[in-house]
């Protein structure tokens, strides 16, 4: 086996890439990323494959999106027979491990990874699954509603604080085991985080850092419900809009909360990357966001669309021969896995036909992009599948039930003036339309995620009567082989769980 690099993986959660135009804005106070982005290669562009978190990270671990995948919503099992970057790797000889969320749907919690040091944050059932069959229901007990606006603020511990403090200070035990460990295969570890993702409530800490920032209110004016597009209005709808009424403050307090979480995440990136130094390990290291979070712009909250704030997404790797650029083409979450394989020079040869993704190397190095940014969503808040092209300065998304939309991304980056209806435009938009119907049979689609849909509904029932048997993963711990026990020789105990040795 050829000498592999090590790869750290940072992955958190519903960050807004507009925040990211070259690395963190410089009003947000997140130094560490700061100084990553200074020796990473940022790319500007970068979307998800899905606005939502379980299709978002299906199809960025296997490189695949959700048609492909068959996770179409946050309770759609991702097939054990789909490889992920933790396979290609971990069949290379990289040791795999996973602290943090990935939310994988069905009985197989590991996809790859060797070891898993966190349970997940969400459930692994199938109990979220949406219903097409009715068109504008929505689940009380999991849906969002705009509650996590109106409640935001300053706590010193949440759900989801307490969450990310495990997985944190997992990753750091875990780095610090990797350099005394014995194992000289290569490392891979892939470190996810569940925020800024809402509620957006911070500590005190990193809420006080934003107290007078010039950013608590969104850019351009919301729109109101009646102009808002059917799929915009449809979200509104699943969010139980009607039920709150949203003030300056609300919005200006959900926003400080969710860049305050920012500002926390920095400082648990620090100290994973602190740990990294301090074991004096060197790693590739790739920073990524599941999909966005649209923070009041437009009036929409969350995700779930193709709009900027929802899926634009920070991407930055760092790695040996990669000189630190700007790169301004669109990207994709779903090249990560390729352009990991290609790192670690790794043949995806034997997948390729089947995979959407394509490897950001030459990218990296100054070559340039052809090929169309791809994306879907087929989850909530929708009533049929959208798909979206984003080809150079063009974005275009289509919807059987809804009417097309055209924006020139360099001329209206806020996407306001929708072209789909303008002549000038035409040549563009049916030289859109037909691409995205040459990938696309929206019909067909349609159909897959509905008897998706109805299956699991069926299969969830049945298996919440009588005895329950969750898939939700355990993580296990040998206490047997924690600290010192009378199987271990304490002298070759000290030694080789000390490091550096001999200082």
């Amino acid at each position: 086996m050829p000498d592999r690099p090590n790869i750290l993986i940072l992955m958190v959660d519903q960050l807004n890439g507009t925040l990211f135009p070259d690395g963190p804005a410089d009003w947000l106070h997140a130094p560490n990323l700061t100084a990553l982005a200074a020796r990473s290669v940022r790319f500007a562009s970068a979307y998800t494959g899905s606005p939502l978190c379980a299709p978002g990270r299906a199809s960025f671990m296997s490189g695949q999106l959700p048609r492909r995948t068959g996770v179409y919503d946050n309770a759609a099992e991702f097939a054990s027979s789909i490889p992920t970057y933790a396979h290609h790797l971990r069949r290379a000889g990289y040791q795999t491990c996973l602290s943090g969320k990935m939310h994988f749907v069905g009985p197989d919690q590991l996809h790859g990874f060797e070891e898993r040091l966190t349970t997940d944050i969400y459930p692994a059932d199938f109990g979220w699954t949406p219903d097409y069959r009715k068109p504008g229901g929505r689940i009380d007990w999991w849906y969002h509603n705009l509650g996590s606006v109106t409640g935001a603020g300053v706590a010193e511990i949440t759900n989801q604080l307490e969450y990310d403090d495990d997985v944190a200070h997992k990753a750091v035990q875990k780095i610090y085991d990797l350099s005394r460990s014995g194992d000289d295969r290569p490392w891979a570890l892939t470190v996810s985080f569940t925020h800024p993702h809402d509620p957006y409530v911070a500590r005190r800490k990193h809420w006080d850092l934003y107290e007078n920032c010039a950013h608590l209110m969104p850019p351009g004016a919301a729109i109101g419900y009646e102009d808002q597009d059917p799929h915009a209005q449809r979200l509104l709808d699943s969010c139980d809009h009607s039920s709150f009424e949203i003030t300056e403050d609300h919005i200006a307090r959900a926003r400080r909360g969710y860049f305050a979480n920012i500002s926390y995440l920095d400082h648990k990136i620090g100290e994973i990357l602190s740990a990294l130094d301090a074991s004096r390990q060197e790693a590739i290291i790739v920073f990524v966001s599941d999909h966005g979070d649209m923070l009041g712009e437009r009036g929409l909250w969350f995700k779930m669309n193709f709009f900027e704030g929802s899926a634009r997404v920070p991407l930055m790797i760092s790695a040996p021969g990669l000189a630190p650029r700007l790169v301004p083409a669109p990207v994709s979450t779903i090249d990560v896995t390729p352009t990991l394989c290609d790192l670690a020079e790794i043949s995806m040869e034997e997948v390729m036909p089947w995979t959407d993704g394509e490897s950001l190397l030459a990218l990296a190095r100054g070559g340039e992009r052809t090929s169309p940014v791809a994306m879907e969503y087929a989850a909530e808040g929708s009533n049929a599948p959208l798909v979206c092209l984003r080809y150079g300065k063009w974005k275009y998304t289509r919807c059987a039930l809804d009417p097309e939309q055209l924006f020139d991304m360099d001329a209206d980056p806020a996407e306001r003036r929708n072209l789909a209806g303008d002549p000038v435009h035409d040549g563009t938009l049916t030289a859109l339309r037909c691409k995205s119907e040459a990938r696309w049979d929206l019909a067909a689609y349609d159909a897959e995620v509905r008897e998706s849909q109805a299956r699991r509904w069926v299969v969830y029932q049945a298996l919440r009567s009588g005895d329950y048997y969750p898939w939700d993963y355990q993580p296990l711990r040998d206490a047997s082989e924690r600290y010192m026990r009378n199987h271990m020789d304490l002298n070759t105990l000290e030694e080789t769980k000390r490091f550096p040795r001999g200082e």
